[in-house]
This record gives C-alpha cells, structure tokens and sequence, in this order.
C-alpha cells in the first residue's frame, strides 16, 4: 500500500548521475518532491520528465527540491538525460529501495497480461520526510504544474 499524507517516509540513499548519491529525508531542504516513474525513455515518463524539467526554475526559486525515480540504471538514466535534454535530476533504484519502500511497487494489467511494475506517483515532502501531499495514478500530461501549485499553497 503506498505511503499517504501525514505519512513518515523512509530514509534512504540512492544514486544519482553526477556520481554521488541523494540522501532522505534531508533536513536542509524546504520541501522536495519526488516523482517515481516507471521507465526511462518511454513517451509518458519522457513528458513528465520533460514537464518537471521546464518547472525545475520555478521549484527552485521556492527552494524546492526536485527528483525523479525509476528503477533504471545510473547509466540508462544518464543516456535519458542527454537524450531528451531533461535538468532534473534522476535517481537510479534497481534494487526498489524506495520503490518499495513508498508502495509504488504495484501489480499492473495490460493487454490482459498482469506484471509487476513502477505506479506513476509523486510525494511532497518536508524535510523530516512527513508527506504533505501525494498522487498516485497520475497522469502525466499538466501533472508537474499541479505539483508546483500544491507546492505554492503549501509554503
């Protein structure tokens, strides 16, 4: 079941792709909003990325921090970025760490063949890691501009 509102998040550290690793929660940030993601370089997950990285200016005006997680390579996420030109920053899951930890690790149906796989959500958290908004199911077309209004109602 995914973590909700008033929810506590893990901690958790995962890689990213200038070869450190993004630590949560993180004290020092306002508020971050983390968007998981099922697959690098698929069309729904290339407009969202695509959207949150035309937005990253306005969330870092506020002091938002932003990041986007699948369960891709360093290196597939790497090829994402320079493919499509995204400045968010994307952190590398394989091993469904916050995946898992977040919920988002569902069993999914298409063309009536069930898998398990990555649900499109998204959290906003403070930096205690206590979730003051979510999504789950998203859509991903306009969705990283309802996040950066939730972002300024929230402050």
């Amino acid at each position: 079941m995914s973590l909700s509102v008033n929810d506590i998040i893990p901690n958790f550290c995962l890689p990213n792709t200038t070869g450190g690793e993004v630590c949560l929660p993180d004290a020092s940030a306002k508020l971050t909003v983390l968007y998981f993601y099922p697959k690098d370089n698929t069309s729904g997950c290339t407009l969202e990325a695509k959207e949150f990285s035309e937005l990253l200016p306005k969330f870092t005006e506020l002091g938002v921090k932003v990041y986007g997680i699948s369960q891709d390579s360093v290196a597939s996420h790497e090829k994402f970025i320079q493919k499509q030109e995204l400045t968010v920053p994307l952190l590398s899951d394989p091993d469904h760490i916050a995946i898992e930890g977040f919920g988002v690790w569902i069993q999914k149906k298409l063309y009536g063949r069930e898998y398990m796989g990555v649900d499109r959500s998204t959290f906003i958290i403070d930096g205690f890691g206590k979730i003051l908004a979510s999504w789950n199911k998203v859509k991903a077309k306009g969705h990283a501009a309802v996040v950066l209004q939730k972002v300024q109602e929230l402050r």
